[in-house]
């Protein structure tokens, strides 16, 4: 397994590759981003990983960026090189954005469906099951 040296990334990327995003391209989106960054020398500046569900399935493909807190939807490998562009320039695809963080939580955009309530009763009750 590989220890990467984190000291000169500006930016993580987390690309969901949950059931949902899979089956709407997340792999492509994945492998698209990665050969931006590589085709630009951007491997230690940008790092990616590719996670599993992050809960907004009607936004497939969902991609996160820290720090800023920025989540994009309906993402496609067709994307990528402009979303690397933003990244680099140190701005947003605007129209692609689902949700931004503004210090005390995240404030969805306009367009975005605000999506289900937790149910934490039921979380804890699943949890105490494992």
């Amino acid at each position: 397994m590989a220890t990467w040296d984190l000291s000169d990334t500006k930016y993580h990327i987390l690309i969901c590759n949950g059931s949902s995003c899979n089956k709407a391209g997340a792999e492509t989106l994945t492998q698209s981003i990665r050969n931006e960054l590589y085709a630009n020398d951007l491997d230690s500046k940008i790092h990616t990983t590719r996670t599993l569900c992050n809960g907004r399935c009607h936004d497939k493909c969902v991609v996160i960026t820290y720090p800023d807190g920025n989540w994009y939807k309906d993402m496609t490998s067709e994307d990528a090189s402009l979303f690397v562009e933003s990244l680099v320039a140190g701005t947003t695809m605007e129209y692609k954005l689902s949700h931004t963080y503004f210090g005390n939580g995240f404030e969805r955009t306009e367009g975005t469906i605000k999506g289900v309530e937790r149910d934490v009763e039921k979380v804890e009750r699943v949890s105490k099951k494992l």
